[in-house]
């Protein structure tokens, strides 16, 4: 079965919503111009990967994106790789 484009719109209004309002204001900083500038590219695989991300609490995901060797979970290691980049968010050696 496939998706529809308006399906896939809808998702990626609803993803976009939900990238833009996580509750604080950090996180609907880096995820939300994350998603205004990624989501209308993303595929439905690529969409379906993101919601998954989107469902992951605010203190694991904050942790993950400022510090990566917090990443516990690979599977969304590319992700959280590709939101670092779009901030250009470097590890700091102090």
């Amino acid at each position: 079965m496939s998706t529809s484009a308006d399906d896939l719109d809808l998702r990626r209004r609803r993803a976009l919503y939900r990238a833009e309002h996580r509750g604080t204001k950090e996180m609907d900083w880096l995820l939300g111009r994350f998603a205004v500038a990624k989501l209308p590219g993303m595929d439905a695989p690529a969409l379906t990967h993101f919601e998954q991300l989107l469902a992951i609490n605010d203190v694991d995901l904050h942790a993950w994106i400022i510090k990566p060797d917090a990443l516990i979970d690979t599977h969304f290691e590319q992700a959280i790789y590709d939101i670092r980049a779009f901030h250009d968010i470097t590890t700091r050696v102090n």
